[in-house]
């Protein structure tokens, strides 16, 4: 038994099985006797904030680190280091978000409070994604994952511009401040290399708290603290490495799931599918079903038709078609930014929202899934592909 277990949790879909039993268990909870004990639950106030607040604003902190130490390690040595890496991801990227915002913004532009979730289709969920593309395990070529997993983050970086420029409120100047000198002291110890973990973990809180009540989102103290983290060091071992490898299964096993647990909880019945707010869930769903593709494909099309970007030597346009599906599935991002979006008082909108992103996300999935079964050769051909790539890949982490 134990090693089964073991096995599961080193397993490439592990994160994304348990990410979607947390986001069911809430599901059933929240449309059970039990609806009233899970809101108790979320609403319960530890330290002056409630666990809700603890989980999005706390924890999610570290899921933020997680991405910020992954760009950085990424752009440096990793599959966007170069432009000629970076360049078909990229440009997927951007279609990515474009379109899904666009056919979003379709169904919403007359509606002022609606329109607030624009930002909702525009993520991809990277651990869904990628747990689905392993179940297919030695059929999808390693230049595939290395796609889809520099496409995430380079749509993860975009949706993290989005945050900290549509989706804060008012700062403070004095916090701000203070952002600012804690910043640069952690940018000193990087310039220095200094190898504390102790030490980075320490400005990592006290940067957290600052931003919490400077007005950013404070999750951005995340994304601020794994770009300056120091890659390497005078001792030799990386921080950012260190920092990235302690963290990723309490953030892949942990945070994840308390997450989706937290935020998956739509009661059913407080949703009317013909109201006025209706155009909310339908332009999120199809912004991820249809917008995703549509954008992701066609951006990479052109990129490699302009011959700005190259397409891998053992991808083809079905694979990254089938692949553009799978971008569909926004979970975890999209859910985060829907409870940006919309106020205390709207909360009916946050509900509508993830009804569109749990449509959306699943109907991605099994089309995307459906789409790769096909597109996949049977057996993977023999390939000679570098040591270096296939570490890239082994190292990178499931979000």
């Amino acid at each position: 038994m134990y090693k089964r277990i073991k096995y599961f949790l080193t397993s490439d879909p592990a994160s994304g099985i348990l990410l979607l039993l947390a986001a069911i268990t809430a599901l059933a909870i929240a449309n059970s006797p039990l609806q009233h004990s899970y809101q108790q639950f979320l609403n319960f106030y530890v330290f002056g904030i409630s666990v809700s607040h603890w989980i999005n604003d706390g924890l999610m902190a570290l899921f933020f680190l997680m991405i910020g130490l992954e760009v950085k390690r990424e752009l440096i040595e990793g599959s966007l280091n170069s432009r000629s890496k970076a360049m078909l991801p990229a440009m997927a990227a951007l279609g990515g978000m474009l379109f899904p915002i666009a056919i979003f913004l379709f169904f919403n532009y007359q509606d002022p409070i609606a329109i607030n979730g624009w930002a909702a289709p525009a993520a991809t969920d990277i651990a869904f994604a990628l747990a689905i593309l392993s179940l297919l395990g030695k059929r999808v070529p390693v230049e595939l994952k290395v796609f889809l997993l520099a496409l995430a983050i380079i749509d993860d970086l975009g949706v993290i511009f989005i945050i900290a420029l549509f989706y804060n409120s008012e700062p403070s100047g004095m916090m701000l401040l203070f952002v600012l000198t804690i910043s640069l002291f952690l940018f000193f110890c990087g310039k220095k290399q200094f190898s504390s973990l102790a030490l980075y973990f320490v400005l990592f809180l006290v940067l957290w708290f600052t931003v919490y009540h400077s007005g950013i989102h404070a999750t951005l103290a995340g994304v601020i603290a794994g770009f300056l983290i120091p890659l390497t060091c005078r001792a030799g071992k990386s921080p950012a490495k260190r920092v990235e490898h302690l963290l990723n299964p309490y953030v892949a096993f942990l945070i994840l799931p308390l997450f989706a647990f937290a935020n998956s909880g739509v009661t059913f019945s407080s949703i009317n599918i013909v109201s006025s707010n209706a155009h909310l869930p339908l332009g999120i769903a199809l912004g991820l079903f249809v917008g995703k593709p549509i954008g992701v494909f066609l951006f990479s099309w052109l990129a490699i038709k302009l011959g700005v970007a190259q397409l891998p030597p053992t991808v083809n346009l079905r694979m990254i078609l089938s692949v553009a599906v799978l971008c569909g599935i926004g979970f975890t991002m999209s859910i985060f930014i829907s409870t940006l979006a919309f106020t205390a008082e709207q909360s009916a909108m946050v509900d509508y929202a993830k009804i569109g992103i749990l449509m959306g996300s699943t109907a991605s999935a099994i089309l995307g899934f459906s789409m790769l079964i096909k597109a996949l050769p049977v057996s993977t051909p023999h390939i000679v592909t570098s040591q270096a790539r296939v570490s890239e890949l082994q190292q990178s982490r499931i979000k």
